[in-house]
């Protein structure tokens, strides 16, 4: 039997400037590093660059980064003040790269309000046996306004 790994917790609220990413990746790797998460470090990095990314890019205000997990899952939450969703958009040479990412990387994500903003969420897990079907945009739709099961913030 497995033992239970420790639930560890990162909150850092994000200047709005050119290394915010930069810093949100540094405190992602300190908590994988720290809860030590089995999962593949790049996925998580790259999920929490584009979200941070976006929320420059997009939102209003200086963005919040709130990353929970354990050995096995990691949610990775990205606040901002903009009260707009975001949607994802086709993929092509002038972006919208992002949202296709996250649903391709996690087991789930979604969007929820949070005061007069939002947050884009995301739940990452480690698969002992992966599987590429049905992964893209899972559920999406039923957790549009919400939290996902699991870790809750």
């Amino acid at each position: 039997m497995e033992a239970r790994s420790a639930v560890h917790r990162v909150e850092s609220r994000l200047p709005r400037s050119g290394d915010s990413a930069a810093r949100a990746r540094d405190l992602t790797r300190e908590l994988l590093d720290g809860c030590a998460y089995r999962g593949r470090f790049e996925d998580v990095v790259l999920v929490v660059s584009e979200l941070t990314s976006n929320a420059l890019r997009h939102g209003c205000g200086a963005p919040t980064l709130r990353l929970e997990g354990d050995a096995r899952r990691i949610r990775v939450e990205v606040s901002d003040g903009s009260p707009a969703f975001p949607e994802p958009r086709t993929p092509g040479p002038d972006g919208g790269w992002g949202l296709t990412l996250v649903a391709r990387l996690a087991a789930a994500w979604g969007v929820s309000g949070r005061g007069s903003g939002k947050t884009v969420w995301c739940e990452m897990v480690f698969d002992e046996a992966p599987s590429d079907s049905g992964r893209e945009h899972r559920d999406r739709g039923q957790r549009r306004i919400g939290s996902a099961p699991g870790l809750a913030m």
